[in-house]
């Protein structure tokens, strides 16, 4: 599928991979990448996403430092590159062009009107600002990161929010997740499920910690949210 140009919020634009359904049509998906930019593995979820029957959509978010970066998370230099964009990534302009990309996904002809989003690792972090700041139908996040300092924002989500928890995530220590479980327990638009024994990005495939039982029952659960929110 083609890379398509997305119109940013106060000027510029940047770059989207876009996979469609069979028929071209469907509801939208906005795919959020992790820290290594629209690479193989965002490419290939968004593909298994719209075999499900959605238009999926995935952005580059780190066009403002290096347009097009694709890197994986298979050498140490690598890995020092994604923390570096990570670093230098605005969050708030970030959220700002999930809503452009939200906003043009709607516009299309192929989609329905309905878009929610998925996000993962950074993307996770993400998802969850766009529960809490959008008007995305619904929103998903896998194992996102820094949500204990954001707990705040969530008197604002208003749509339902699905949350996958890697107990054992090197990067959301015990306590964060603790804090996470309690700010968000009873909260009427928010699911978590906690999933023991595995570390961050257990659902990347081919990643270093990938455990295929935890992800297919996270993508399981992730696939009947979809369904009923968005179908």
């Amino acid at each position: 599928m083609p890379d398509i140009s997305i119109d940013a919020i106060g000027g510029g634009s940047f770059t989207g991979y876009l996979s469609l359904p069979k028929g071209n049509r469907g509801p939208g998906v906005v795919v959020i990448q992790e820290v290594f930019g629209v690479n193989q593995v965002m490419r290939e979820i968004s593909d298994e996403i719209a075999a499900l029957g959605y238009v999926a959509l995935c952005p580059d978010l780190f066009w403002r430092q290096e347009p097009g970066v694709q890197i994986t998370d298979k050498t140490d230099a690598e890995w020092q590159k994604a923390f570096q964009l990570f670093g230098g990534f605005d969050v708030d302009k970030g959220v700002g062009d999930l809503i452009a990309t939200m906003n043009h996904l709607r516009a299309r002809p192929e989609c329905t009107g309905k878009v929610g989003t998925v996000g993962y690792c950074l993307g996770g972090k993400l998802a969850y600002l766009m529960a809490a700041r959008s008007d995305a139908d619904c929103n998903v996040s896998y194992y996102g990161v820094g949500l204990d300092a954001l707990l705040g924002e969530a008197k604002s989500i208003s749509r339902p929010l699905l949350m996958h928890v890697a107990e054992k995530d090197k990067f959301v220590p015990p306590e964060a997740q603790a804090k996470v479980k309690v700010g968000l327990a009873g909260h009427p638009h928010v699911t978590l499920h906690s999933y023991p024994n595995v570390d961050h990005a257990f659902a990347r495939i081919g990643g270093q910690h990938y455990d295929r039982a935890a992800a297919d029952l996270a993508n399981g659960r992730t696939r009947d949210f979809f369904k009923t929110h968005l179908g």
